[in-house]
């Protein structure tokens, strides 16, 4: 007779979990606003603490998470708009909120390492034994945030938070940097960032990015950043200068450093957790191309802000206005923390709740409404 252990049960079912269709729970989502002409539905829900997301060749939608130590395989085979099949592809990981997709494999950072699963698509049902392509991560992941993405000249950029409210921390933390994965070579993008897990690429490859400001400062203070990177290696402020104009009194900036400033202020502690520039064809024109900020939403304030989508209009590399998509906050009261955002394969907008485990789907309703122009 063979006797499998405990553990083995666990992983074995961790690993073939979900290969099978998903019955919908009962989702009230009656009190979540949404932009006209849009509307919101669950895509999936029991995803844990889910975080980061990233989507496949063949459309399959990978999310990271923070302690469950997974990483979810979603994918919707009948075009329902609601996954039917789902696996959990990678288990026992630390905090592998970072990941990403390219050339058919799937990027994951835990602990000091980037880890490669490769052709992961064709092997959503089996183990895939990670290979490590990079080891020089610092070790501190549990306050810290990360982010990954591979940029458009084929580099792994990774967002490296600090582990502190505000300090000056010890690099490779509060940089940004893009990592070659074929030598290990990398170079430092952005640096005086505090936490950074959503940043993108606008259509002309100008690289963008959000930073949570620090807390206990008051309800008003400082603001939460969104960022362009105009060069390499250009300093952003922290821990000597918050936002545009507030100074940290704990520390005095270096003779002759040149601060960075952020092309545009959130209200403070929205939580701007992810960024995405929208490149689907569902949302009409003027949304394309055009910046979608996921707020995570506040704990270090009086009353709640953020929780919600935000989508930010740019005109010549300027914000010109701020307009709500989706919000998450029933008064005082949460529905959802928004964390990452996507476009979908069919166009619409997949957002990430780490507050009860869910993926949203943010979809144009073209014959309910007709759209204002957001300019």
């Amino acid at each position: 007779m063979i006797r499998i252990h405990r553990k083995q049960w666990f992983g074995l079912w961790l690993l073939t979990v979900y290969a099978w269709s998903v019955q919908s729970h009962a989702v009230d989502l009656s009190k979540v606003k949404v932009a006209d002409g849009f509307s919101i539905s669950l895509y999936a829900s029991n995803l844990g603490d889910a975080k980061q997301l990233a989507i496949g060749d063949k459309g399959t939608l990978f999310i990271g998470t923070g302690k469950s130590g997974l990483i979810h395989a979603l994918v919707d085979t009948n075009g329902s708009g609601r996954v039917n099949k789902r696996y959990v592809v990678a288990h026992g990981l630390n905090m592998p909120e970072a990941i990403a997709f390219y050339q058919g494999d799937l990027f994951v950072a835990s602990e000091k390492k980037i880890l490669r699963y490769r052709d992961i698509e064709n092997n959503l049902r089996r183990r895939v034994r990670p290979e490590e392509v990079y080891k020089k991560l610092p070790a501190e992941v549990i306050k810290s945030r990360r982010a990954m993405q591979f940029g458009p000249d084929g580099r792994l950029y990774v967002s490296l938070g600090v582990d502190c409210n505000v300090c000056e921390a010890k690099p490779p933390l509060g940089q940004m940097l893009a990592i070659n994965i074929d030598t290990g070579d990398s170079e430092v993008i952005a640096k005086g960032i505090r936490r950074v897990t959503g940043f993108d690429w606008s259509k002309d490859n100008q690289l963008w990015f959000a930073d949570l400001g620090r807390n206990w400062l008051g309800d008003n203070l400082p603001a939460d950043e969104i960022n362009r990177v105009d060069q390499v290696g250009a300093h952003y402020g922290f821990p000597y200068f918050h936002g545009k104009a507030v100074k940290e009194a704990a520390f005095t900036k270096p003779k002759g450093l040149k601060v960075t400033e952020p092309v545009y202020e959130l209200p403070a502690h929205v939580g701007p957790m992810g960024l995405h520039f929208y490149r689907g064809h569902q949302f009409p024109s003027q949304y394309q191309n055009q910046l979608f900020v996921a707020e995570n939403g506040s704990w270090n304030r009086s009353s709640k802000v953020g929780y919600q989508v935000m989508l930010l209009v740019l005109e010549s590399q300027r914000v010109v206005k701020r307009k709500t998509m989706v919000s998450f906050l029933d008064s005082e009261f949460p529905i959802a923390q928004p964390y990452s955002l996507i476009t979908a394969p069919d166009g619409a907008l997949f957002i990430s709740d780490d507050f009860k485990g869910r993926v949203y789907r943010l979809f144009y309703n073209n014959n309910d409404h007709q759209v204002q122009d957001i300019l």
